[in-house]
């Protein structure tokens, strides 16, 4: 896993905002554009499964009045974790349990094996809805939203080199040599945002959300939480308050 990284990560960009509230006066904001749009790196970590993922996101919204926006979010994720049997449904560990104990009895296997099985992942989220802006301070800009929508991900097993068993577990809990899957997730996110300029910014954000691919082969959902940071973008009319 790579959770510490993720923590540096996100305590490196609470630093920079929390460094730069205290030089941004206490005024109300002159401009705020009907339109905004984001694009910046993401990490998506779910720690449950030592799965985390490096990648991209981008949003686009709308502003009908200065305390709301509303608009559409997407991510994407590169990663790899271990496909260990007890990430499986009971039955299905006891079926791989079985089959594994077999392999060692015929001498296949070494007595101390245990299965894990390399696997990369390929996760896109999408979402869309409000968002609640607080705008009292003349250059930072602080939000928080639900986070409501839909993962898609796509998994591929690779078997280690040398090893009998991997391929025949594969070849069960994927046929076609990948899962792919969709599911809906569910949580809460928020960040902040410092002006450089009228039209442009930097936001940091993080969202936390619930969800459960795979559930035929996963026995548990899982929390994911993605961190984000990168330039913003804003145009349009100025609203009215």
């Amino acid at each position: 896993m790579k959770i510490a990284r993720v923590r540096r990560f996100a305590v490196a960009a609470l630093a920079v905002f929390f460094a730069v509230l205290p030089i941004s006066p206490l005024a109300q904001q002159s401009y705020v554009g009907r339109y905004d749009a984001y694009m910046g790196f993401a990490d998506i970590n779910s720690p449950d499964l030592g799965l985390n993922e490096s990648g991209f996101h981008a949003q686009a919204g709308m502003n009908p009045r200065r305390w709301y926006s509303i608009g559409g979010d997407y991510s994407l994720g590169w990663g790899s974790q271990l496909l260990t049997t007890n990430l499986l449904p009971a039955a299905l560990q006891a079926q791989v349990n079985a089959a594994q104990a077999g392999y060692i009895a015929l001498g296949y296997l070494p007595a101390n094996y245990h299965l894990a099985v390399p696997t990369n992942a390929f996760t896109e989220t999408f979402a869309f809805g409000p968002q609640l802006v607080y705008r009292h301070f003349s250059r930072f800009t602080l939000f928080v939203r639900p986070s409501l929508g839909a993962l898609r991900e796509r998994a591929t097993p690779h078997a280690v080199p040398n090893d009998v068993f991997q391929p025949v577990i594969i070849a069960q809990l994927a046929p076609a040599g990948y899962k792919l899957d969709w599911t809906g997730f569910y949580g809460a996110g928020g960040g902040g945002e410092f002006a450089l300029s009228q039209h442009i910014g930097i936001r940091g954000q993080m969202d936390v959300v619930y969800n459960h691919p795979f559930n035929d082969i996963l026995a548990n959902g899982r929390w994911t939480f993605r961190y984000s940071v990168g330039p913003s973008f804003h145009f349009g009319k100025n609203q009215a308050k």
